[in-house]
């Protein structure tokens, strides 16, 4: 089974079909610390990251917004003193798609960049 990090957003545009509860079941255990939360019946992936000053959150945040713009997929980011929320869904289709699994595996792929240094 390939690594989601290995893999690529693709181009998603509305009517593209949501990920399947079953998909959902395989996809949700390869990304464990995020959590399916419903906003505005939309379900998404969300997950809080913890730093030890602004600084650090900053520049996490700067490099998920960079991997974000690279695969052309765009999450809601919340940046605070020590901390960082990380959203991912698909507007398009105002639902979730293997591309949220996928940037949320890169998304902990930086993170785990940020707590080696």
């Amino acid at each position: 089974m390939e690594n989601l990090t290995e893999q690529k957003c693709e181009a998603c545009r509305v009517g593209a079909p949501p990920v399947t509860a079953g998909e959902i079941e395989e996809l949700q255990p390869r990304v464990p610390d995020w959590q399916i939360i419903t906003e505005d019946n939309i379900p998404k992936l969300d997950r809080q990251f913890k730093f030890k000053n602004f600084k650090d959150a900053l520049a996490f945040t700067d490099a998920v917004g960079a991997a974000a713009e690279e695969e052309g997929h765009h999450p809601r980011i919340t940046t605070e003193w020590g901390k960082v929320g990380v959203t991912w869904w698909t507007h398009k289709i105002r639902n979730l798609h293997k591309n949220d699994f996928i940037m949320a595996a890169k998304t902990d792929a930086i993170y785990k960049n940020y707590q080696q240094s």
